[in-house]
């Protein structure tokens, strides 16, 4: 059945042939040297083409200088099904020989090109329906120096095995090109081409890897494997059994990591927009590299560290007297400040010492920059004690409020419910400062290694998008309260207009989906997380990332107006001898004030230095702007549990009463209770209480309830 299928393919592929012979035939011209014929399929051009085209016509003489004149063999659309075997065969004076544009040539069979002497550049290009080169189609080619395989629709990796150049004044030039049907390189795929050096260029390929010893038996001086986005892979040993390469470029490939064996002689490194290239081979296979083009800064900075080792290392082994100047704590740097020195030029003052082993001179782009610099992702051990102290207080702080609001059995109120909101706001930017202390525990001292794994990885966009929607939704939250606490005051006599919980729970859910929004913004490429190590949304390339960042800066800025204008009116209203308010309310809008001001006081810095970068004019470095973060940014975290509910007296009722439950704190829980009741008694119409009364109703009830819990304990139960 295949047969039968692949035979009538066959059939109708023929017949289309034959249709746009018609039209071919008007638009090729056979070159006088060879002979065509498109009834049998037939081209031929060889030495005896050559010769009869050259014969003198009766009566027309042959001019001198005339003979074998064509150096260029040119077939434009050639209407054959197949280049036949010996079409090119003992030409003279020939060379170049081009076949292009054609779409009825399907195989191009062995020795087609056969013993051409003179023959420099061979092109097969633009054949879309070549799908076979056959082995030894090109056999005996000494003074070939190029060639060149593009934009066909060959399936296996054609034979170079038999071309046997003898070029030594020049690079031999192989060019494969668009022929998106191959998949891999296989081993000794260029062995036999040459035995001088070697330029390969192999762009825009549907190769998916590269084998074993596939470089085997070459002179291999540059090899260009630029836009093969399929390529993925290069095994370790593909250089094995050859001489270089000293130019490699990787660029717009899928690679994920270099040949840890095979690249000691490579001198340039070419690898832009190569995404996947996170891992570079150890360095020291790179020890000849001068010029790196890369992707991430954070390679540089691996690259610049390790030389600078490397070098430290060899001048201290080589160098006695070094090494004892080292030793009166004279630091060795890549430059000598105090006189200009050179470390290169260290031979002058000591000539016993051999440089020579030393790496070269060694340029990198991208250098790192003011967004990645060569540090670690905290930098400075103070600044990594802080941010440890402060994840630990943080996270403790707002797992024991979430813990004891949300376990109590009462009712949820207003302020309870904002309270977990904001706990629940200041837990999340807490695991943010635990991921990242996390992460500069492992990488500590050798960051460069894992920045591009770190930066384009989940952990960066996670850790980016955590910080964002804390940030937000706390400053939401307290934005929220602010308003709760005015409108609960200035409507103190009107039990009606006080905002219910739904009201407040309609109110949070528009804050939790502003606050997501933000944060999966930079996910989906509206700005973006990994620009810097913190996993901070600091890339302003683009329009929308500069209106993204502007603008949550401007709704930080706002919330901060607003919460500042709540708060002079609850301190108007509070003053106010004409309007009547609870004294609970005044007291909680008091303590919330002075900390909500706290809350945006510490911010400040932040938004301030913020805006300025976001408009291109920084005025701190990202270096100190990481003191800035971890002092400022991360301190509402910190704070608010303990501030807010935790040096509360309602917290440590609320923590009572629920250790009540286990017959644990009976006394201090019942005090509680009847400190309650005797709060909300309401004295008689025309009587004031005393304090000195209330204590004593206070200290009966209290009385009253411990006689009760000493008994039920005698049963068990509370």
């Amino acid at each position: 059945m295949g047969s039968l299928m692949g035979a009538h393919t066959g059939c109708v592929f023929l017949a289309l042939c034959c249709v746009l012979n018609a039209h071919f035939s008007w638009t090729f011209t056979c070159p006088s040297i060879c002979e065509c014929s498109m009834d049998t399929d037939h081209l031929s051009c060889t030495k005896e083409t050559q010769l009869r085209s050259q014969e003198e016509p009766k009566g027309v003489p042959i001019k001198p200088g005339l003979r074998y004149p064509q150096a260029l063999i040119r077939l434009l659309h050639l209407p054959l099904t197949e280049v036949p075997s010996k079409a090119f065969s003992g030409l003279v004076n020939v060379s170049r020989i081009e076949i292009s544009q054609s779409d009825c040539i399907r195989t191009i069979r062995s020795h087609a090109f056969l013993s051409l002497d003179s023959v420099a550049e061979i092109q097969i290009q633009n054949i879309k329906n070549l799908l076979v080169i056959e082995k030894g189609a090109f056999t005996d080619l000494p003074r070939l120096k190029y060639l060149s395989i593009s934009n066909t629709g060959i399936k296996h990796f054609p034979d170079f095995s038999t071309i046997s150049s003898l070029v030594t004044l020049e690079y031999f030039i192989l060019e494969l090109g668009d022929n998106m049907q191959l998949d891999s390189i296989p081993a000794n795929a260029f062995k036999g081409i040459t035995e001088e050096n070697l330029y390969i260029k192999i762009i825009k390929n549907g190769f998916k890897e590269i084998r074993s010893h596939a470089f085997n038996g070459t002179k291999l001086d540059k090899l260009i494997l630029k836009d093969n986005r399929f390529l993925r892979n290069i095994h370790d040993d593909a250089f094995m059994g050859a001489s270089g390469p000293t130019v490699l470029d990787v660029s717009s490939t899928a690679l994920q990591t270099l040949p840890r064996r095979g690249l000691e002689h490579l001198k340039v490194l070419i690898a832009l927009s190569a995404p996947y290239l996170k891992t570079l081979p150890p360095l020291e296979s790179l020890i000849d590299l001068e010029v790196a083009e890369i992707t991430y800064p954070s390679h540089c900075c691996a690259f610049h560290t390790w030389r600078r080792k490397h070098r430290e290392k060899v001048v201290l082994a080589l160098s006695p007297n070094l090494r004892r100047l080292c030793a009166d704590d004279y630091e060795i740097t890549d430059t000598w400040e105090d006189n200009g020195t050179d470390l290169y030029d260290i031979n002058l003052q000591y000539p016993d010492l051999q440089l020579s082993l030393c790496p070269g001179p060694f340029q990198c782009t991208p250098e790192p920059d003011a967004f990645n610099p060569c540090e670690d992702m905290l930098g400075h051990s103070v600044l990594r004690s802080v941010t440890w102290i402060i994840t630990v207080f943080s996270v403790a702080g707002n797992v024991v409020v979430l813990a004891i609001l949300t376990t109590r059995h009462e009712r949820f109120s207003v302020s309870r419910f904002l309270m977990c909101n904001l706990a629940f706001a200041d837990l999340c930017m807490a695991l943010y400062l635990l991921l990242i202390a996390a992460m500069d525990h492992y990488s500590r001292k050798e960051y460069y290694n894992h920045a591009t794994d770190w930066q384009t990885g989940t952990g960066c966009a996670v850790a980016g998008s955590l910080t964002v929607f804390a940030s937000e939704l706390s400053v939401y939250t307290l934005t929220v309260i602010t308003l709760e606490r005015w409108h609960t005051i200035t409507n103190a006599m009107h039990v009606n207009r006080r905002l219910r919980l739904r009201h407040v729970a309609a109110m949070m859910a528009g804050g939790w989906g502003f606050a997501l929004l933000a944060a999966l913004l930079p996910v989906f490429g509206v700005s973006s997380y990994s620009k810097v190590s913190i996993c901070l949304p600091m890339d302003i390339e683009s329009l929308a990332s500069q209106v993204y960042i502007i603008a949550i800066l401007l709704v930080n800025v706002i919330a901060f107006f607003v919460v500042c204008y709540g708060y002079v009116q609850i301190y108007l209203s509070v003053h106010n001898p004409d309007l009547a308010t609870r004294h609970g309310d005044t007291k909680i809008a008091k303590r919330m004030a002075v900390l909500i001001f706290t809350d945006f006081l510490c911010m400040a810095p932040i938004s301030f230095f913020a805006i300025s970068a976001a408009i291109r004019m920084p005025l701190i470095t990202v270096s100190h702007s990481k003191i800035l973060l971890v002092l400022f940014y991360p301190i509402n975290a910190l704070c608010n549990p303990f501030l807010y509910t935790i040096f509360t007296r309602a917290f440590r009722k609320d923590v009572y009463l629920l250790a009540s439950r286990c017959a644990r704190c009976c006394s201090p829980a019942e005090f509680y209770r009847a400190e309650d009741k005797a709060a909300h008694a309401v004295a008689p119409r025309g009587r004031k209480s005393s304090p000195r009364k209330s204590h004593s109703l206070r200290f009966y009830a209290y009385h009253i309830k411990m006689q009760g819990c000493f008994l039920s304990k005698g049963g068990g139960t509370t």
